[in-house]
């Protein structure tokens, strides 16, 4: 692969482009259709995932449905746990909501790169802290607060995330269904529906094209007061 992708994951842009050309050189790269399976929960594994172009979904099987634990798109990267324990079994479930092309490291390859050079570890670390933050939070939300909160905290989080700045508010550059946001938020996509729809007509966001505006996220925040 071109060593200078590696760049867009913040781990990687402080290196040299010889040890980019070197950490190259160990990747594999392959692309997978919409709605492929990329590994499943309780599997072994010992890769590391850049995502180079696409969306993939992180989720796991809760009984009857999933439940998404985070969406991640070009300069992301996941599958993590297996470079930082011993444990190879994962932890939860990825499949791709859009076609994706994904750099593939495995361990083996990747500790030697991260004895040689700290920095990579650590901000590795860093993102793993930030989410299991992350995942405390979603189990509060799923357990505690209402659906409509639920839905708006997501909403927020995505913005923060995926955000695109407007004259109009900022959009969630994601193409997302109701069923989607169903399983991040944990409640049935016909109640997705209309708490959207109540959304809408508060004028607080917009939809067009499956991607969602936020017309006003200081209205959307105090939703949250609330709680």
């Amino acid at each position: 692969m071109n060593p200078q992708l590696l760049r867009d994951f913040p781990f990687f842009e402080h290196l040299d482009d010889e040890y980019l050309a070197e950490i190259a050189k160990l990747c594999s790269e392959r692309t997978y259709i919409k709605g492929e399976s990329i590994f499943f929960e309780g599997e072994e594994g010992e890769e590391l995932y850049l995502v180079i172009s696409g969306v993939v979904q992180i989720y796991q099987d809760n009984h009857s449905r999933d439940v998404i634990l985070s969406i991640f798109r070009e300069g992301d990267f996941f599958g993590e746990m297996a470079l930082l324990q011993n444990e190879r079994a994962r932890s939860a479930s990825a499949r791709t909501i859009e076609k994706s092309t994904l750099c593939i490291l495995k361990k083996r390859d990747f500790i030697p790169l991260l004895k040689s050079n700290p920095d990579i570890l650590i901000g590795i670390l860093e993102t793993a802290l930030d989410r299991l933050r992350d995942a405390n939070k979603l189990i509060t939300d799923l357990t505690v607060i209402d659906v409509r909160t639920r839905i708006a905290r997501v909403l927020l989080r995505l913005t923060e995330q995926h955000g695109v700045p407007s004259d109009e508010g900022v959009l969630i550059d994601l193409k997302l269904t109701h069923q989607h946001l169903a399983d991040m938020t944990g409640t049935a996509r016909e109640t997705v529906t209309k708490s959207l729809l109540g959304l809408q007509d508060e004028q607080l966001i917009r939809i067009d094209q499956r991607k969602i505006l936020v017309c006003n996220i200081d209205r959307l925040r105090k939703i949250l007061d609330v709680i």
